[in-house]
C-alpha cells in the first residue's frame, strides 16, 4: 500500500520527545543526557518539547501504558510538532497499542498531521502501527543513543543521518560507516566527553545474492519480531494485524538488527524459525541485516542467516547501520529500495518526504 510521507525538517521545527517503552528519560541519572540531547536538537536548528509524560520516570510510565499512548496523541493532534523522537527502547511498547489503534482521534489525526517518528528496538511495534496506519516512519535513531551521546559530538555518521532529514533527493545512497563503535559501559555524567572506543569497518557484506532487487522496505528487531509471533505482544500483534502477511511480503525488502541482550546464536537460530514458520522468510525478495552490539556472535549469526534462507536462496546484505551497533543510519518504511548485491551497495529510489 501507498504510506502517507511526512515532510522533511526545517529549522525553527518543533519535535516532541516521547517514552513509548521505558521511562528512563525522566530518571535524575539521566538529567546529563536530556540536557546534551537538547543541546543537539538545537544545534540541528530544530525546538525539543517533552511530551506531558515523557519524563514521568520508570516506575510511573511502566505502570501507566495509557500515559505513553496520550504523549504520542498529543504529538499526532498538535500540528506545530513536526518531528516525534521517541526517547529510548525498552521492553513493553505493546501495552499502549490498544489506546491508540481503538482511539479514532489518534488514528486519523496520524493521517491528517503526518509528522517524521524514528525510534528503534521497541520502538518496532509503534512503527508497524504507524505503517498499518498508513504513515512512512523512520527505523534508527533515538534520543538517548544517538542525540544524547557522552563524547563532545554526535557520531559523525549519526550527525549526517539527522541533516539528512532536511533534504529530499529523488533517490539516494545510504553508504556504509566505515568505522564501527562499541557500546559503552559507563553513562554517568563522570563520561561526558570521553569518545568511544572505536574500529575500522569493512562496509557492507553479501552473505548471498547477484545482480540487482528491488523491493520495499519493512522489518525491525528481531527481538521485537519475534515477541509479536510467540511472546507477550503476540495477542496485540494478532487483534491489530501488526505483521504483514506472506502476502504482503511478496515485494519486500526485510531489515533485522538484535537488541542489547545480544542474543545467544541458539536463541537467534529460534527467532529465525519462528519467522521462518509465519512465512515471512519465504517470502521477501531479500535480507538487510544489521550488525551485532558490539559485533558479538557475528560469524554464529551469519551461518544462522545462511541457513535459515538455504531453501529460498534469499539475498542477504550484511552489516548495515541501523539497530544497536552504533553508528545509526534510518531506513524508512515502506520506499522503495534497490541492493546491488556484485557491488555492495543499497540505493532508496524514491523521496523519503512528501
Amino acid at each position: 500500500m501507498a504510506l502517507i510521507k511526512p515532510t522533511a525538517f526545517k529549522k525553527g521545527d518543533r519535535i516532541a520527545i516521547v517514552s513509548l517503552s521505558s521511562g528512563i528519560l525522566g530518571e535524575d541519572f539521566t538529567a546529563h543526557q536530556r540536557h546534551l540531547g537538547e543541546q543537539r536538537l538545537r544545534a540541528l536548528g530544530l525546538q525539543p518539547v517533552y511530551m506531558p509524560n515523557a519524563c514521568r520516570g520508570v516506575r510511573y510510565l511502566a505502570a501507566h501504558p495509557q500515559a505513553r499512548a496520550a504523549d504520542l496523541k498529543t504529538a499526532f493532534q498538535d500540528p506545530t510538532i513536526r518531528g516525534v523522537v521517541a526517547a529510548i527502547g525498552g521492553m513493553d511498547t505493546y501495552r499502549i497499542i490498544p489506546y491508540l489503534m481503538e482511539d479514532p482521534a489518534f488514528c486519523q489525526a496520524v493521517r491528517a498531521h503526518p509528522k517524521i517518528f524514528t525510534g528503534f528496538s521497541d520502538t518496532t511495534i509503534n512503527h508497524l502501527m504507524l505503517y498499518r496506519l498508513g504513515l512512512e516512519s523512520f527505523y534508527g535513531l533515538n534520543f538517548l543513543n544517538d542525540l544524547a551521546e557522552l563524547a563532545t559530538q554526535m557520531l559523525p555518521y549519526t550527525q549526517k543521518t539527522w541533516e539528512r532529514l532536511f533534504h529530499n533527493p529523488e533517490h539516494s545512497i545510504i553508504p556504509p560507516s566505515t568505522i564501527w563503535y562499541e557500546e559503552r559501559t559507563d553513562f554517568s555524567a563522570a563520561a561526558i566527553g570521553q569518545p568511544r572506543i572505536s574500529h575500522p569497518d569493512y562496509g557492507y557484506q553479501v552473505l548471498r545474492g547477484r545482480g540487482q532487487t528491488q523491493g520495499r522496505l519493512w522489518g525491525g528487531c528481531l527481538d521485537s519480531l519475534s515477541g509479536a509471533l510467540v511472546g507477550k505482544a503476540q495477542t496485540i500483534a494478532q487483534r491489530y494485524h501488526l505483521l504483514l502477511s506472506p502476502g504482503e511480503l511478496q515485494d519486500k525488502l526485510l531489515f533485522l538488527e538484535t537488541s542489547e541482550d545480544c542474543p545467544r546464536p541458539e536463541l537467534y537460530r529460534q527467532m529465525l524459525a519462528q519467522l521462518d514458520e509465519a512465512g515471512i522468510l519465504a517470502a521477501v525478495r531479500g535480507l538487510l541485516i544489521g550488525k551485532p552490539q558490539n559485533k558479538k556472535y557475528e560469524v554464529e549469526y551469519q551461518a544462522a542467516l545462511l541457513a535459515a534462507t538455504q531453501a529460498y536462496q534469499t539475498p542477504i546484505l550484511y552489516n548495515v547501520n541501523i539497530g544497536h551497533a552504533y553508528p545509526h543510519t534510518v531506513l524508512p518504511y515502506g520506499v522503495l529500495a534497490q541492493v546491488n548485491w556484485d557491488q555492495p551497495r543499497l540505493e532508496i529510489l524514491e523521496p523519503w518526504f512528501a
